[in-house]
């Protein structure tokens, strides 16, 4: 009876760190960061010459409208320089993207083909040996993230502060039936928010991802070994000594895909795990690194993200094994199931059991082939 009730007070003790650590974090940030101004010179009548990149992969119903977006821009076109990097589609992408190009001469526009498809990575990496010179901000984005008129313009305001060397744009899903992933994405943007008012974020998002120019060649491209491109570059700059942030004033909605869903999430998970895991090694070995007060943010990430799923894991399991004997460990299962029906603690736990899967898929695979 002892050993029984032992086992139940550390399955509530796991349970309880799981989700106070993440929570206390949370309202760390918020109550201390997330409502002060930014300490950036922002200037929103720079205009340096930017290359924006976008890789398609079977994209020919929504390049055009992607093209579009990008020239609609409130940004000149005489300082716009665009590259489409095409994997290998089966369909007519490449055909639309010529097409549109052959109307629109008043922007720069290179189309690349791989042979084959080699992943994300790969085929940014091909990119950037494209991208002008004279360019000094290079954007990745996908082809299915549309951006308010504003958006370049505000993006780009950040960089003419020089401690600036990645900036993303906030997300949100596109649809009122995802709730539930609405709450989170509210939360997970509060965090990434504070962290770059504070200093940097180590978790970037690919709807639009920019990098200083020169700060991408120091650190060689993108580093293949997460498939992540733009968590892990904007992670190696900011243990550079410059600022990695996520902005409020850019919000990008989220398209979230009907079918394949989950697994893309899995994919995402897979690649963070490998990012929290080597980046900062690697920017070591790259003998880039300088110690700042990003280290501590890392710490935290690193851990919410390889070690806080398993303490809910490990208190599930426990308390599991003590439920038939014990009154406490049954009632505690019993409320979190009837908690399942509040979406946002559901949304929750369906991360935390992503990321959990997505650990046991590194062990077999990588899969930095992106899917469509």
């Amino acid at each position: 009876m002892i050993i029984a009730d032992i086992l139940t007070a550390i399955g509530l003790g796991l349970a309880l760190m799981h989700f106070t650590v993440p929570l206390a974090y949370y309202m760390h940030l918020r109550k201390k960061w997330f409502y002060k101004p930014w300490n950036v010179k922002k200037d929103y009548d720079y205009r340096p010459k930017i290359c924006i990149v976008i890789p398609t992969y079977k994209e020919a119903d929504r390049i055009w409208l992607k093209l579009n977006n990008i020239y609609e821009q409130d940004y000149p076109r005489d300082k716009m320089h665009i590259i489409v990097v095409d994997s290998a589609s089966p369909d007519n992408t490449v055909d639309v993207v010529r097409k549109w190009a052959s109307n629109h001469s008043d922007v720069e526009l290179t189309i690349l083909e791989e042979p084959i498809r080699r992943g994300l990575v790969h085929a940014l990496n091909y990119a950037l040996k494209y991208v002008p010179e004279d360019c000094e901000i290079v954007i990745f984005t996908d082809a299915d993230a549309y951006w308010s008129r504003d958006t370049l313009r505000n993006v780009i305001a950040y960089f003419a502060d020089t401690s600036i060397g990645a900036v993303t744009a906030s997300i949100l899903p596109n649809t009122d039936e995802a709730r539930g992933e609405y709450t989170y994405r509210e939360y997970y943007n509060v965090i990434r928010i504070s962290e770059s008012k504070m200093y940097s974020t180590p978790i970037h998002n690919g709807v639009l991802v920019a990098f200083r120019y020169k700060l991408l060649k120091v650190i060689g491209g993108l580093p293949t070994y997460t498939g992540n491109d733009d968590s892990t570059p904007a992670s190696l700059i900011a243990f550079m000594g410059y600022r990695a942030i996520q902005v409020d004033d850019v919000v990008v909605s989220e398209h979230l895909l009907e079918k394949g869903q989950v697994m893309r999430k899995i994919r995402r998970a897979q690649h963070l795990i490998l990012h929290f895991l080597h980046t900062k090694r690697y920017a070591k070995k790259l003998g880039i690194y300088k110690r700042t007060s990003f280290d501590k943010i890392w710490n935290i990430e690193a851990y919410l993200h390889l070690i806080n799923p398993w303490l809910l894991l490990l208190a599930t399991l426990l308390l599991v094994m003590q439920a038939l004997h014990d009154l406490i460990a049954l009632a505690l299962l019993i409320l979190g199931a009837i908690l399942l029906t509040y979406k946002p603690y559901r949304t929750w736990i369906i991360n935390q059991i992503i990321l959990i899967v997505a650990t046991f898929r590194n062990i077999v695979t990588k899969d930095i082939i992106w899917q469509k």
